[in-house]
């Protein structure tokens, strides 16, 4: 009898222990976002989007103000349509912009949300309209190449003659 309930208690110990590490690699992954806080929605059009996905954050001087509520294709304007709930103990004037950001080089993605300086604040169902899209890395490298390829060699022989 003894034996049995130390098999319960085990089992019980691994379980919680389970339960706790999966909590942990979902919150880690960002897929699973715990708030109780209420919030307020709004949206944003971008030209590109890059890997920007729903979940990601929306932060202000890199504190986490908000969420990527859901991306879509709005296609009268052939841009991307990111709905973002904010926190509502956070109020952000009207004019403020947002900007596709990236955590170290090649991190995740979120998005930056930089106050104005508007009197009137930003409320449920408002748009952002100052935003900037993502800079695609390869899209960067290309450009560089093609403005090095439009050169030419002739300038490479004009340095080399002084």
């Amino acid at each position: 009898m003894q034996r049995s309930k130390n098999d319960v208690w085990v089992g019980l110990f691994v379980l919680i222990g389970a339960v706790a590490i999966l909590f942990l690699a979902l919150q880690s992954a960002n897929l699973l976002s715990l708030s109780f806080q209420k919030s307020y929605t709004l949206s944003a059009k971008f030209d590109n989007i890059g890997g920007l996905k729903p979940k990601a954050a929306v932060r202000s001087a890199g504190v986490v103000v908000g969420r990527v509520e859901k991306i879509s294709f709005d296609d009268k304007s052939f841009q991307a349509r990111v709905t973002l709930a904010m926190e509502n103990r956070y109020a952000f004037p009207k004019d403020s912009s947002l900007k596709i950001l990236t955590s170290g080089l090649l991190g995740e993605q979120y998005l930056g949300l930089e106050p104005g300086a508007d009197e009137k604040t930003l409320a449920e169902g408002d748009t952002v309209s100052s935003t900037q899209s993502a800079m695609v890395l390869e899209s960067m490298i290309s450009q560089f190449l093609y403005s090095k390829a439009a050169e030419g060699p002739a300038a490479d022989g004009a340095k080399g003659k002084k």
